[in-house]
């Protein structure tokens, strides 16, 4: 995996790029190249926390063809610091995820509950995005390697994995919450190959896509929280999952 650097508007952001090259099949919730298909690479870009654009899709194509990126792949943004990303492995597994927590929530909230994801983060007099005591950035995108070929159902299933795997990880680094409101995840396999029908957390592949994420985003939760404690900012969390869910106290 590649990391670079653009200028844009005045800010120096990060980008990973994993030039995957042919044979793999891939299922993402990215706004480019979302979906069950063959993909050959995946952009994983930082933006601006006061991004304003209204065409995400056309700037990650963009993007992607300054990377000289053509053909399918996978693009996401985020306005966490991609320069942090987190790699982890287990037993073939490869896993690349970067956490931003500005804005830590439950999945099931109340109707109407008001969007904060979407507020522009502060910057300083010099344009960077780390000035308290302003917003902070959000989003955590997780990329996953399986060396196996998946079934659609099992591809999906890894989606469910993931996503249950990243919320221990919040979880247990002190953040009581499913995620965020942007998150994305983008799950490789093989395209060729006998297909393994289960993609869940006691399957063999599921195991250890769940362990590899779980590591990656507990070590970028913990560092995430670090970061706003050198800078002296409070880390926000959401509220108590029963006022949420409108159901009683958590024990």
């Amino acid at each position: 995996m590649e990391l670079t650097w653009r200028e844009e508007d005045g800010t120096r952001l990060a980008s990973t790029v994993w030039r995957a090259g042919g044979g793999l099949r891939m299922i993402s919730s990215a706004m480019l190249g979302g979906g069950i298909g063959p993909s050959g690479w995946v952009l994983n870009a930082q933006v601006a926390g006061t991004y304003a654009r209204t065409d995400p899709v056309a700037h990650l194509a963009e993007l992607a063809a300054s990377h000289g990126l053509d053909g399918p792949g996978v693009g996401m943004l985020t306005a966490a610091p991609v320069a942090r990303t987190v790699r982890r492995d287990d037993e073939g597994v490869r896993v690349s995820a970067t956490v931003g927590l500005r804005v830590p929530t439950w999945a099931a909230s109340p109707a109407g509950t008001p969007d904060p994801e979407l507020a522009p983060i502060a910057l300083d007099g010099a344009g960077t995005q780390d000035a308290p005591p302003g917003p902070r950035p959000g989003t955590i995108n997780v990329v996953v390697a399986v060396p196996a070929a998946l079934s659609d159902a099992a591809l999906v299933n890894a989606v469910v994995t993931v996503t249950e795997a990243k919320t221990q990880a919040l979880l247990e680094a002190g953040y009581p919450c499913t995620g965020t409101a942007s998150d994305a995840v983008c799950v490789a396999a093989l395209a060729d190959g006998e297909e393994e029908p289960f993609g869940g957390p006691r399957s063999t592949w599921g195991s250890r896509m769940a362990r590899a994420v779980h590591a990656a985003v507990h070590a970028g939760a913990l560092g995430y929280t670090a970061h706003l404690h050198a800078l002296g900012i409070p880390a926000a969390a959401p509220p108590r999952c029963g006022a949420a869910a409108g159901s009683g106290p958590v024990q």
